[in-house]
């Protein structure tokens, strides 16, 4: 759904536990959510748009369950409950602190079940629906990540292969855009030619992110204006791929 409606807090069993943040769920500001506030109905909810959490490879086991705070006297909700309507990514899959068969072992039961289980300190669990999508990342070989029967229950799987020249372009304009960096395409040219045709590197999506963000780290320390210049380029490249010359 583009917005859902979101508990500021939940009561379970003679516990709070706190599942609005505002960094996974966004205000929505449009006219519907004004005459929400204004029609003084229920203010426990918070018309939102639909969350997105990502985690990567500071993911641990402990970041699934409930967090006690002793300060505030309740809990805060794990990622998977905040992720509920919306999607949940487990980036760089098979590089968390916890082996990749102990991370998805957790996620059996609700996979299957479409309900997850919370513990609270005292040892007492209860259920939760999940209805999260869920998608792992990762640039190794699943098979030699996880067992069949696991990748069973990930029905849908994509191979995102490295982007042709066409595509790399795009992605090359759209963060120079967004950088606000102005693209030259002799500059990019040079680029392609110098550290991929030559060196026989392949195109990766993440690269041009990468290489501008250097580029900026290079003209912020020198003192000059970010533009996309072969002099620029190649102090990022160089740095970015430990080219040596």
């Amino acid at each position: 759904p583009d917005n859902i409606m979101v508990p500021h807090a939940i009561y379970e069993d003679g516990h709070v536990i706190k599942v609005h943040d505002a960094e996974v769920h966004p205000l929505m500001e449009d006219e519907a959510s004004q005459l929400f506030e204004a029609s003084g109905l229920d203010k426990r909810w918070v018309r939102c748009g639909s969350p997105v959490v990502i985690s990567g490879g500071e993911l641990t086991l402990q970041d699934l369950d409930l967090s006690w705070s002793e300060t505030n006297r309740f809990y805060e909700a794990p990622l998977q409950l905040k992720a509920n309507n919306g999607l949940l990514l487990i980036d760089d899959f098979g590089r968390q602190q916890m082996g990749p068969q102990e991370l998805l072992n957790r996620w059996i039961v609700p996979l299957e079940e479409r309900i997850d289980f919370l513990t609270f300190q005292t040892g007492k669990k209860f259920a939760i629906p999940f209805e999260t999508l869920i998608v792992f990342s990762t640039n190794l070989n699943p098979e030699s990540l996880v067992d069949e029967a696991f990748l069973r229950r990930i029905r849908h799987k994509m191979n995102i292969d490295n982007p042709n020249e066409q595509q790399y372009y795009r992605i090359f304009v759209g963060a120079c855009r967004e950088r606000g960096i102005k693209f030259d395409k002799k500059a990019f040219i040079y680029l392609l030619r110098e550290y991929y045709f030559s060196a026989g590197r392949p195109l990766k999506a993440c690269h041009p992110r990468d290489l501008l963000d250097q580029l900026l780290d290079f003209a912020s320390y020198r003192g000059k204006q970010p533009l996309m210049s072969t002099e620029l380029l190649d102090l990022a490249a160089r740095s970015y791929f430990a080219d040596l010359m």
